[in-house]
């Protein structure tokens, strides 16, 4: 049996598979193994490249077998899939990420520290929490629409509705008064909740300078930089402010053939996270310029006199994400809020 060069790990919740290969490709073993045999066996391996799907586990087991000296490499799933033949197998599926990690032009995710994924979990925690409360008032207002009382969306105008649910004017069914007290605390509490999270997060970015660099540009704010700093892997990944745009999704998508250039839609292929709120605070950004106006001569003063407001906002987030990465490679602040042409 040759020396092992590469092993792919295909992770489950109790039974895993392991590909070993060669520094040929040639098969050197294929192992089951269970939770707890892992770590024992790959402590017994010589270092190696250590290939995983990223997946929700794997950062974890990462952190684990990188600290037996294995170089680790998590790769997207959609990354794997073009090399697994046939049947769709945990064999099948070691052996794919064996065979994709070893390709020279594999993209592969930063494996992250113990001090990001409590990071990670406090942003998702209170993006739970977020889609809870709209969901909750969403249904408020569909319910009480019913008995015909209707008020603009948004948790802005919940204290429209809170006033006709607590007056004395006959307008709701007692039945329907309490109900509607019921999911009125249910918001109250998930209001608290998110104001404790988004206070933690401001705090965060006190403390930690390259998220307070972040926050010196237009648009981004406490949440946003908290999202980059944690989801974002290492700036020097990307060689320049296009490759991490395009990292984001907030390139164009390309249909290009024959040396023609084909653009699409933006391509909404990278983080979904930082990508949502990089446009979120875009549009803020695009709907402040439109009431106050756009310093003259300016790149986003040119841009709202000739295109549509959310087309504006898509292109001011993809500059966005590009000074985000010109101020963490640079270590320096934004210093040009007019956001004027470079």
């Amino acid at each position: 049996m040759g020396e092992v060069s590469i092993i792919g790990l295909d992770l489950a919740k109790n039974v895993f598979q392991a590909h070993g290969a060669g520094s040929d490709g040639a098969v050197v073993f294929r192992r089951k193994l269970s939770r707890a045999q892992l770590l024992k066996f790959m402590a017994a391996q010589p270092p190696c490249v250590v290939a995983m799907e990223a997946c929700a586990s794997s950062h974890h087991w990462g952190r684990a077998i990188g600290d037996l000296g294995h170089e680790v490499r998590l790769i997207p799933p959609a990354y794997v899939k073009p090399f697994v033949k046939r049947q769709k197998n945990d064999m099948a599926d070691a052996e794919a990420i064996a065979e994709a990690a070893s390709r020279p032009t594999m993209r592969f995710v930063a494996v992250k520290s113990e001090a990001q994924q409590p990071a990670a979990m406090a942003y998702r925690t209170r993006d739970l929490l977020v889609r809870q409360r709209t969901q909750t008032i969403n249904a408020l207002r569909a319910h009480l629409a019913e008995q015909g009382i209707v008020a603009p969306a948004g948790p802005a105008h919940v204290g429209r509705l809170a006033a006709i649910i607590d007056g004395d004017d006959g307008m709701l069914p007692a039945a329907v008064r309490d109900l509607a007290r019921l999911m009125l605390n249910q918001i109250a509490g998930l209001a608290e909740k998110i104001a404790g999270l988004d206070a933690e997060l401001r705090k965060r970015v006190t403390t930690d300078d390259t998220a307070r660099r972040l926050t010196t540009i237009p648009g981004v704010g406490a949440v946003t930089a908290a999202a980059i700093t944690t989801f974002a892997p290492p700036m020097e990944t990307f060689s320049k402010g296009r490759d991490f745009a395009a990292w984001v999704g907030l390139t164009p998508r390309q249909h290009s053939s024959g040396g023609k250039d084909r653009l699409g839609r933006t391509s909404k292929m990278g983080q979904r996270d930082i990508r949502r709120l990089l446009i979120v605070g875009a549009v803020a950004v695009v709907r402040w310029a439109a009431r106050k106006g756009a310093p003259g001569g300016s790149w986003l003063g040119r841009m709202m006199a000739r295109k549509p407001k959310m087309l504006v906002a898509v292109a001011l987030a993809n500059r966005m994400a590009r000074t985000a990465w010109a101020l963490l490679r640079k270590g320096e602040d934004y210093r040009d809020p007019a956001m004027a042409a470079s």
